[in-house]
């Protein structure tokens, strides 16, 4: 029986959980509720828990036979502040916040694998279960890595999952090196001169400086980045004015880039800056860029994706892993981690065709029919790295 076939055993049970989690969702440093569910399960299991790791992070810790080698399963806990439009029972109880991106199936994935291995135990080391706050861009990864992460819990090798939509259920995808950029959010404060609307010339008018700057930046990838490399500028808010007749004084952007590689990173951000503090200036205004990268990018190990990937064939067939998927312009703080340990980052499938709502879309949902299949990897790639009899 492979560990997916035992999940499914208790698959009822780890859906009532996760559509438990999605009707309570908690963002980023709030899972307070999340990590106390966690936290009883992996006790009533036999494994040894360490709270408060992070803040609201937590650790569980299983041991069996007498390896030293050390494994590291990571899930991240939180939700997103945004609205659900969905109308099923599990939809949030909480206004504003949902499960927009899956990690109530994450957590879910990994209490599968942590319940199927203490039952088991057929492995001969140390597994370390890894629930983390804050992926959301707001720095859980690196909370936990500044509470000695590594340090209290020493793992050889890491690995986490995400699912995908338009992926089918039981179908896996990854990728060695580079599998997801880094990221950085940055904020842009634009001060000019306010007045009436109907005597510009007395202004100096942030609106139309700042809609100058958007334009201006979208030519930096095109102009500034090599051809064959990949990045991307996104401005996703423009926050200006409150009256109908009034220029404002001040206009204020926000937004995300991307990259793969750290130089261009840099390149982006002189870029941005030069432009936005040239074309203010020329307007007669002036302009400040706060940019702070959040992630690095998410570089995928040669053998720990050999592994990992060598794990889900043996479980579905080779048809349905692919083992050179396309890098994606997402982020994912586990990249934090990555920079520390080696490991693998693999996308399990959330479905596809109708229904197979992106994420953090306010119709998303997670698709429990891929629960055994994330837990039941999990499992397998412990199993494949900590062998018994060897």
């Amino acid at each position: 029986m492979t560990p997916i076939e035992h999940i499914r055993g208790f698959q009822d049970q780890l859906t009532a959980w996760r559509r438990d989690f999605h009707a309570h969702p908690e963002t980023g440093f709030e899972e307070h509720r999340t990590a106390a569910l966690v936290a009883q399960r992996l006790a009533s299991w036999g494994i040894e828990v360490h709270r408060g790791i992070g803040r609201t992070g937590l650790v569980g810790v299983l041991r069996n036979g007498h390896g030293n080698r050390a494994i590291g399963l990571r899930a991240d806990m939180d939700a997103l502040d945004m609205p659900e439009a969905n109308g099923f029972a599990h939809r949030s109880t909480v206004p504003g916040k949902m499960h927009g991106c899956g990690h109530d199936g994450h957590t879910t994935m990994l209490l599968g694998a942590a319940r199927y291995l203490a039952e088991t135990r057929r492995f001969d080391g140390i597994v370390h279960f890894i629930f983390q706050p804050a992926e959301e861009g707001q720095g859980g990864a690196l909370a936990m890595l500044e509470d000695g992460l590594f340090r209290r819990f020493p793992c050889d090798a890491i690995y986490a999952l995400h699912n995908r939509p338009g992926l089918p259920v039981g179908h896996y995808a990854i990728r060695p090196g580079a599998m997801m950029a880094g990221c950085a959010f940055f904020d842009l404060a634009i001060e000019g001169r306010g007045g009436h609307a109907a005597r510009p010339e007395s202004t100096v008018d942030p609106v139309v400086c700042g809609a100058q700057i958007v334009s201006a930046w979208q030519s930096i990838v095109g102009r500034n980045v090599a051809p064959n490399d990949t990045a991307v500028i996104s401005v996703t808010g423009f926050s200006a004015g409150t009256a109908y007749n009034v220029i404002p004084a001040q206009v204020a952007l926000r937004g995300t880039v991307r990259a793969f590689r750290a130089e261009t990173m840099r390149l982006l951000e002189a870029r941005m800056r030069a432009l936005a503090e040239s074309i203010a200036a020329g307007f007669g205004g002036t302009a400040r860029l706060e940019f702070r990268e959040v992630t690095v990018p998410v570089v995928n190990a040669p053998e720990q994706t050999a592994m990992i990937a060598d794990a889900a064939a043996a479980m579905v067939g080779e048809a349905r892993v692919d083992r050179d998927r396309i890098a994606a312009m997402g982020s994912e703080d586990f990249s934090w981690m990555m920079a520390e340990r080696p490991g693998a980052y693999m996308l399990v499938g959330n479905g596809e065709g109708e229904g197979s709502c992106e994420v953090h879309n306010p119709g998303y949902d997670f698709n429990d029919a891929a629960i055994p299949y994330g837990a039941g990897l999990l499992a397998a790639v412990v199993e494949r790295e900590l062998p018994q009899g060897v």
